[in-house]
């Protein structure tokens, strides 16, 4: 089985090939799209096969998936780009692997995706059978594109493809932690945050990746305990903000997602069923 992995330079790429790597079995190969020599050293050193390209130049497209098995979309654009910018990374290039892969024969492909596609809150943890409803301005059009993505490939003939829709993610170095400051200092006290570390994200995305007879499914990834704006600034280690005390959380359900269908169906379990626990370990 070779498996194809985009996105790898990336906060979650770059923690999800190594684990990929270390527990391929013999006779399966993993490669990776770059896009420039350089970035694709450390994983070569890994073992992985290396294609230098933009995900978003078709010409390469096909050279990426010839031969290959299986996909891992884990290529994505947010956080302050263009908007059209994140259509183009997020919605159109997918959709072209997803066709290169169509007609290069590959039998699985598996899409990350995120928790922002639900929108606004339910007023009960959502589940992977709640429809998009994506919007805000937090995010551009980050949500909207990843959800007409996750729309079109299930649109495609001949594929059998698979959503990880994963929360904040958050471990081993990664600055997202810090960097949640940026919202949580405009929240309520008790506005929450559903985060996973990067160890469940990456335990997820395999289970889905390798789990036979889930076609079509969608997948919801993330850890036990929610956190508080007034949590992430103690986990920070910074003075919390006295006005968070004089706001209301306007939506006390956005991005809480239930993980009971993947519990359920792939069994999975938190490595990290908290960030206190991933604290505790060492592992932020």
């Amino acid at each position: 089985m070779l498996t194809l992995v985009t996105g790898t330079t990336g906060q979650v790429g770059r923690r999800f090939v190594p684990r990929l790597l270390a527990q391929s079995r013999p006779g399966e190969q993993v490669r990776v799209l770059v896009r420039d020599t350089a970035r694709g050293e450390p994983f070569a050193e890994l073992g992985a096969e290396v294609v230098v390209g933009d995900l978003r130049d078709t010409d390469v497209l096909g050279k990426a998936v010839a031969g290959a098995d299986a996909v891992v979309n884990v290529a994505a654009a947010f956080r302050g780009v263009p908007d059209e910018e994140a259509w183009a990374v997020n919605r159109d290039a997918a959709v072209e692997l997803g066709r290169a892969a169509v007609a290069s024969g590959v039998r699985r492909f598996v899409q990350v995706s995120t928790g922002l596609v639900y929108g606004e809150g339910r007023g009960r943890l959502l589940t992977e059978e709640d429809e998009s409803r994506p919007g805000g301005a937090m995010w551009g059009a980050y949500p909207a594109s990843k959800a007409e993505a996750e729309r079109e490939l299930f649109a495609l003939d001949g594929l059998d493809v698979r959503v990880g829709r994963l929360p904040f993610v958050y471990g081993e170095g990664d600055p997202h932690l810090a960097q949640s400051l940026m919202w949580a200092k405009n929240w309520a006290s008790a506005q929450r945050l559903h985060m996973g570390h990067h160890a469940d994200v990456a335990q997820g995305l395999l289970r889905i990746l390798h789990a036979p007879g889930i076609s079509g499914r969608v997948y919801n990834i993330a850890d036990d305990a929610p956190v508080t704006a007034v949590e992430l600034h103690q986990l920070n280690g910074v003075e919390i903000p006295g006005e968070l005390y004089e706001r209301v959380d306007p939506d006390p359900w956005l991005m809480m997602m239930s993980t009971e269908r993947i519990r359920r169906e792939l069994g999975y379990r938190p490595v990290y069923p908290s960030v206190y626990a991933a604290r505790e370990a060492g592992a932020l």
